[in-house]
């Protein structure tokens, strides 16, 4: 959870700056605007991993301040020390999947993690559980994901540099040290738009072990199966996201547009697939992950509201997709902490504890956010000038080439 809490989810919002930047730089004019801002995002990673990294090699003494048992503080801190080489390679990776995926190439992450992902299982068998020569225990598991992690960055470096075409490649020079601030504006706003609901479903789940170990255990298994069931929509996300750049690039606005509505249809109907399967078998589900039987019947009568939540989900999904593309993360950061953190979770806690509804109360309040962010993301989708998005890519575009001019 600190992890991911002071690490990864902010790595993910700041490089959700090239959702914008990029597909749109891909199909226009300057296809070599790709790399370039790929390189800028490198810089603007390099600095906010170090004080990421300040905050790893000190978490025991700060997990402490914050009344951790010392036992859980200590083996905290040592994994996360051990886990802190994945850092950068972590944020690399973030940068060489948008720079493949911008330019169609979405295979490529996929048949990386294809290979990397059952070495990262030997590692991890190895280094844990292994044979005594090479066996390290508890620190084994950090280990082989910072190998793993690193082995993708140079696998990816490797098929970035040999088997892809260099047409949007631009040559290291001063200007990957220019116009930072655009991308730290926009990885502010998705820092704010992607960590927090990171945040929230910790917080969501630490709430959970405050009511009992049943509702806690009972959270895992919905945690789980609502995390697994979000891959599809979260998917056509990205998949949106560099449709409608490479369309504003295209100069198509009204290209742009259908594809933001079939989206938002296509993720309707994942969505209620999902959520009549989680119905369906309400009954039966638990019983993938345990048998426990008051584990199993708190899962049942929770399933109804996590099958309700489904279909806000997806939506919720795609439209914070759609304002990636658009450069609206600040937006989509304002939907989400105010549906989460001001309406969902305070009015999903006092159900939980003042009305003692327990595990319901909560996913009802995330239920109310999610119906939050995704009538008013879809709104905002629905009600997009086109148009006025393809000018702003033009602009962007005209800035460089005007800086390149300049520098020459």
């Amino acid at each position: 959870m600190t992890a991911n809490v002071t690490g990864l989810s902010i790595l993910q919002g700041f490089t959700s700056a090239l959702d914008t930047v990029l597909p749109s730089a891909w199909t226009s004019s300057q296809p070599h605007l790709v790399g370039l801002w790929a390189q800028r995002m490198g810089v603007v990673i390099a600095v906010t991993i170090i004080p990421m990294l300040m905050i790893w090699f000190n978490a025991e003494a700060i997990l402490l301040a914050l009344k951790q048992d010392p036992e859980v503080a200590h083996l905290a801190g040592v994994y996360l020390k051990w886990l802190s080489p994945a850092l950068p390679a972590y944020g690399f990776n973030l940068v060489s999947r948008r720079y493949f995926q911008s330019q169609g190439l979405f295979t490529v992450p996929t048949r990386i993690i294809f290979v990397v992902a059952p070495i990262n299982a030997l590692l991890n068998y190895l280094l844990v559980w292994g044979p005594e020569p090479i066996r390290l225990g508890f620190i084994g598991a950090p280990i082989a994901s910072a190998i793993s992690f690193n082995l993708i960055s140079l696998i990816s470096l490797i098929y970035g540099v040999f088997f892809v075409p260099r047409t949007a490649w631009y040559p290291i020079s001063k200007r990957t040290f220019t116009s930072l601030g655009a991308l730290v504006h926009l990885g502010l706003g998705g820092v704010g738009q992607t960590a927090s609901e990171w945040w929230a479903w910790e917080l969501v789940g630490l709430s959970a072990s405050l009511i009992s170990p049943v509702a806690l255990a009972s959270q895992s298994v919905l945690l789980v199966s609502s995390s697994a069931t979000f891959q599809a929509p979260f998917a056509l996300a990205v998949a949106t996201s560099v449709r409608i750049g490479n369309l504003l690039g295209e100069k198509r606005a009204r290209r742009a547009g259908v594809a933001a509505n079939a989206a938002l249809a296509i993720a309707f109907i994942i969505s209620i697939v999902w959520s009549l399967m989680f119905f369906v078998f309400r009954d039966q589900w638990s019983y993938i992950f345990n048998d426990d039987p008051e584990v199993a019947a708190h899962v049942s009568s929770t399933l109804p509201l996590v099958a309700l939540f489904q279909v806000f989900d997806g939506n919720a999904a795609v439209t914070a997709g759609v304002l990636r593309a658009r450069g609206k993360q600040v937006v989509g950061a304002l939907l989400n902490l105010t549906g989460y953190y001001v309406i969902g979770i305070p009015f999903g806690i006092w159900l939980a504890f003042s009305l003692n509804l327990g595990l319901h109360g909560l996913w009802i309040g995330l239920t109310i956010s999610l119906i939050f962010s995704a009538v008013f993301g879809t709104a905002l989708c629905l009600r997009t000038d086109w148009d006025h998005e393809v000018a702003k890519v033009m602009e962007r575009v005209a800035q460089e080439h005007k800086a390149a001019e300049d520098e020459r």
